[in-house]
């Protein structure tokens, strides 16, 4: 708890931490009212689907450049100024007067914070590099930290009754504690680095760290759509426990990333991707025990593990050898978020055409792949 105590009392540090949590605050408060926007325009479940596309594409539309305009007008700006845009942008999805408005303002909400979350990692990494500290497991557990509080947000539905005001209320909250604090940051730039002519083994790092944020954070994404219905299906558990699996998965993955930070400052980032690909392995044997109790705790442990896991990999990325910092966190989060939003699809059509409980055999190979992965890594990095 280290890191969390060193944000909790030092605004140099706490502000960008906020920042991750001002993102999950934004994107879970716009979540709970999907179902609302859907009933207030009339439309299907597939038109719903085609519209969050857009909010993914935004995402994507954003990573190439992300790293020019860092490096333009310093990461501590355009860390400033993501936040700023991300709260506009909160704003439009439930703003929108038809469908064609709303996949609009879902890719400015996407673009806006594919590039606050590119600037916050790359932000966290030059500080760390700066100041000698390790904090990037706690700032992502303050990301898991707003998802905690638009979750409590949801008791607002009720009172409120408008989804633009409660909106209102998540964007005031987020742009008035960033307020305070962006000025602790954002005159930070970002190191300048001696450029090496471009060379496969230069790029040889990248290339791994981004297999393993598609892997595991497919992986994330996986546990989170699946967990519930294979608890339900293959382990058989009684309906009180169907979403156990997710609980157990989240309280795991946060409290993971709090105390990341202090256990990676002893064995170093890539022992540490290799220590949580080993722990999801165990974890998905557990789960394929398909016993309902075991099974819990197989997802718990996976969550634990693959909770250092990310952390690390944008630790490790924003150090390698003659690439810039914003460009190998720009090219980790672009392949992390391909494969959050293509491994649960894919899984699930195989888990139509085979079982479901093969696709958690997947996963589990997934794992061992990122385990051969991490220890390629030794020696490519600084």
């Amino acid at each position: 708890m280290k890191s969390l105590k060193l944000i909790l009392t030092n605004s140099r540090y706490f502000g960008p931490s906020w920042v991750f949590a001002s993102l999950n605050i934004l994107f879970g408060t716009w979540a709970i009212y999907i179902p609302t926007v859907k009933e207030a325009l009339s439309i299907d479940k597939s038109q719903l689907g085609f519209a969050i596309f857009f909010l993914s594409l935004g995402v994507f539309s954003i990573f190439p450049f992300a790293s020019s305009i860092i490096n333009k007008i310093g990461v501590g700006k355009a860390t400033w100024y993501g936040v700023l845009l991300s709260c506009t942008a909160a704003m439009l999805p439930l703003m929108a007067p038809s469908y064609y408005a709303l996949m609009g303002a879902l890719f400015l909400f996407g673009a806006s914070n594919g590039f606050t979350d590119i600037s916050m990692n790359t932000l966290v990494t030059e500080l760390e590099k700066k100041d000698r500290v390790k904090f990037m497991s706690a700032s992502h557990g303050f990301f898991s930290l707003g998802g905690v509080l638009a979750g409590v947000g949801s008791f607002l539905i009720g009172p409120l009754g408008n989804p633009v005001l409660h909106m209102g209320l998540a964007v005031a909250l987020v742009f008035f504690v960033n307020l305070i604090f962006h000025k602790k940051y954002v005159q930070q730039v970002a190191e300048t680095i001696e450029k090496e002519p471009f060379n496969l083994g230069l790029f040889k790092p990248i290339l791994l760290l981004g297999l393993i944020s598609f892997v595991a954070m497919g992986s994330e994404g996986a546990i989170v759509d699946w967990s519930g219905l294979y608890l339900m299906e293959v382990s058989v558990a009684p309906e009180a426990l169907w979403g156990a699996g997710f609980l157990g998965f989240q309280i795991t993955m946060t409290l993971g990333r709090f105390l990341g930070d202090g256990v990676s400052a002893k064995m170093g980032s890539v022992k540490m991707v290799a220590l949580g690909a080993g722990l999801a392995m165990i974890g998905y044997i557990l789960v394929l025990t398909t016993h309902t109790y075991l099974a819990i705790t197989g997802f718990a442990l996976s969550g634990l593990g693959f909770s250092v896991m990310v952390p690390e990999i944008f630790r490790i990325g924003g150090n390698v050898k003659g690439v810039e910092s914003s460009q190998g966190i720009a090219f980790i989060a672009g392949t992390g978020y391909a494969g959050f939003l293509c491994a649960p699809p894919i899984l699930g059509f195989l888990a139509e055409s085979y079982s479901l409980k093969s696709s958690f055999w997947l996963l589990l190979g997934f794992a061992l792949l990122i385990l051969g992965a991490s220890f390629r890594l030794k020696n490519k990095t600084k």
